[in-house]
């Protein structure tokens, strides 16, 4: 990519990736065709096609749409190949848990950001009436009748709270989850199974009541707006000086973020549709500490960073939640930032602008934050191991062309 360029324009966000595919698992809850739109179009979406058919499930993945059809049988064993390549893949436990009472998941692969233990699935698993260890590379968890239990969490984790919420929609009577995630991507699960039949409540809060029932039935559902794709567009019009206009994401869900922007000087003006962000000036240093939603999103650390590195000012960014995240910035230096690490807090010095290096992304995150990077640098930026960006972000390339972008994929 050439630096330089004022990105100016529109975007339109599709479906969140960090809610498609836990959607995609709940099919497994009930017999019958599942249809979930607005897909995002991203690699992430045919591997969990190809578990769910290991698991014995029809899938059919056309453009924005997924359609699963579940059989009345499936398999126990989730050991597709395609496990290993994504995280969400272990979403898949707690409804072959609810279903076959049984489950036998290869330990879930995935962006290399720091660790992901699986003992808080595990636990809640096993509060539920379920045995669980871990055994060969993988999760074996069984139960001969799963019962509700009164849940509390160490840390609201997302996806402990959606195993033990997918478990407990078919269990016997009443499970509390307390001190549970409250990203809207939880809010879309519980609405999609709430569709299915399920009996839960107080979505979107830290306490999740789910009243077991016997059956769910397939349904038909649309994917919210992935928040992070268009919070990063928002990133990009700031570092770049620009204005981009996002349409498809709910702006409350990126509430926070843009009233960071707003601290560093860009105008922000939100709509039902969704938000504008005009930056004018050199953006104003800002501080950023990651947290559990509603707090500000670990997924936006690198766009903060890079974002941090060409702002009037210094920023000190405190990650919280992914001890690796930093693992960036040694990337961000090889493009003159000033930046460094301290434990778990990073300064920021700004400059008016960074010098174009070759950088390699280590994840889907990281990968963009460079890119935005390149777009603030002088010169011709190359990003290597882009195949990490199609994991979370449809046609990237081709949206920032049409904000103005100098910018091609070549093969390596």
């Amino acid at each position: 990519m050439h630096g330089g360029a004022r990105l100016v324009g529109e975007v339109d966000v599709v479906g969140a990736k960090n809610s498609v595919l836990k959607l995609m698992a709940a099919a497994l809850l009930a017999e019958g065709t599942t249809t979930i739109t607005n897909c995002p179009e991203i690699l992430d979406v045919p591997l969990m096609g190809d578990v769910l058919r290991s698991l014995g499930c029809e899938v059919v993945i056309d453009g924005g749409t997924a359609t699963i059809t579940t059989p009345a049988e499936i398999s126990h064993e989730a050991i597709s190949p395609s496990m290993g390549k994504l995280r969400a893949s272990v979403c898949v436990l707690g409804p072959l848990v609810a279903r076959c009472r049984r489950a036998v998941v290869t330990l879930p692969g995935g962006d290399a950001i720091g660790s992901r233990p699986l003992d808080m699935h595990q636990n809640g698993l096993r509060q539920l009436g379920a045995t669980s260890h871990i055994e060969h590379g993988a999760v074996v968890a069984e139960a001969e009748n799963l019962h509700g239990a009164q849940i509390w969490l160490d840390f609201p984790s997302v996806g402990a709270t959606e195993n033990i919420l997918m478990a407990s929609v078919l269990a016997e009577g009443t499970t509390v989850i307390d001190n549970a995630a409250r990203e809207p991507e939880i809010v879309d699960l519980c609405v999609m199974l709430q569709q299915m039949g399920a009996k839960i409540e107080g979505a979107g809060t830290s306490t999740l009541t789910v009243h077991g029932v016997s059956s769910l039935k397939a349904v038909e559902h649309r994917v919210i707006g992935d928040r992070i794709v268009g919070a990063t567009w928002a990133f990009a019009a700031a570092a770049t000086r620009g204005d981009i206009r996002v349409t498809g994401v709910d702006p409350r869900h990126v509430n926070l973020v843009l009233e960071k922007l707003r601290s560093a000087g860009a105008e922000v003006t939100t709509d039902e549709q969704g938000f504008r962000v005009v930056m004018g000036e050199r953006p104003a240093a800002v501080d950023y500490v990651t947290l559990p939603y509603p707090g500000f999103p670990t997924d936006l650390q690198p766009m903060a960073l890079a974002l941090s590195a060409v702002a009037d000012g210094t920023s000190m960014i405190t990650e919280n939640l992914f001890e690796s995240r930093f693992r960036f910035i040694e990337e961000l230096v090889r493009m003159g930032a000033d930046a460094r690490t301290d434990g778990h807090h990073a300064v920021v010095r700004g400059l008016d602008r960074l010098s174009s290096a070759p950088v390699w992304a280590s994840d889907i995150r990281a990968g963009v934050g460079l890119v935005l990077a390149g777009l603030c640098a002088d010169g011709v930026t190359e990003v290597w191991d882009v195949f990490h960006i199609d994991r979370g972000y449809p046609n990237f390339v081709e949206n920032l062309r049409g904000l103005g972008a100098e910018i091609e994929r070549v093969s390596a």
